[in-house]
């Protein structure tokens, strides 16, 4: 998986990268199988809604045969690796859920942003790639993304404990609102399977979901191993201090799962 120089330019120029249906249907089956098995366990890596639904699961790599695949996917790590210009590792791992009905809103903020303050990464030499597990549409909580954000760098923020179950360095409405007036607004939208792109100053958010049908989105925040967190103050399983470069697995590697799940039916 390589990315041509027209899309490199437009990640450049816009600050993400929409990819769609990269992964098909029995691949995203078998993900969307071990998510909810992963959601319905009793980990402290699965984050929760105060009224108990999951809202995000942590390191899921780590303890599960399919997302450590996913993990060292070439179609996810290829492409990262190419932007960055150098070997990368896993710095975070993470199933996002938005629950039907039950999903709750992710404030504006830059990931970036939360990895310099609670990690010490040096630089903005990292970044998130995603898949869909669901159809993403406007109405179950798409990401919302300010185009060329990216170019400000680091921008002033606060450190919400309270809106949500997960704190976030969350930026005020008078800076999103000048964003926006520069940039727009848009909601990268797909069938699941597809992948978005996106660097580390991005400014993004999502909404609630309070539509019946749910969202969830993984996302690989992969940093380049030269570039890797200084502090060490939040749990391992959220942000990770393997920094040993990713060896990608083949690209079957999802599919050959997929056919022994199918076999064994």
């Amino acid at each position: 998986m390589k990315l041509t120089d027209a899309q490199r330019e437009e990640f450049d120029r816009e600050g993400y990268l929409f990819l769609p249906e990269m992964f098909d249907e029995d691949e995203v089956a078998v993900l969307r199988r071990e998510a909810e098995a992963i959601y319905a366990s009793d980990r402290e890596e699965v984050w929760r809604e105060s009224n108990g639904v999951a809202r995000t699961a942590f390191a899921a790599q780590t303890y599960n045969e399919a997302y450590r695949r996913l993990g060292r996917h070439p179609r996810l790590v290829e492409p990262v690796k190419q932007l960055l210009d150098g070997d990368v590792y896993m710095h975070q791992f993470k199933i996002n859920a938005k629950a039907a009905f039950d999903g709750d809103v992710w404030q504006w903020h830059q990931d970036y942003g939360t990895w310099q303050r609670d990690d010490g990464m040096p630089t903005a030499r990292a970044m998130n790639i995603a898949l869909f597990l669901d159809d993403v549409t406007a109405a179950n909580g798409p990401l919302l993304f300010i185009p060329r954000s990216h170019k400000h760098g680091v921008v002033k923020a606060g450190h919400d404990l309270e809106t949500t179950s997960y704190p976030l360095w969350t930026l005020d409405r008078e800076t999103v609102t000048k964003l926006a007036e520069e940039g727009g607004c848009v909601a990268p939208t797909g069938k699941a399977g597809s992948v978005l792109m996106f660097h580390g100053t991005l400014v993004h958010a999502s909404p609630p979901n309070i539509s019946p049908m749910p969202r969830t989105i993984v996302y690989l925040s992969l940093c380049e191993v030269n570039n890797h967190i200084t502090k060490f103050t939040r749990k391992e399983w959220i942000a990770h201090r393997d920094f040993t470069p990713i060896e990608s697995l083949a690209d079957n590697c999802l599919k050959e799962m997929a056919v022994e799940a199918a076999a064994a039916e």
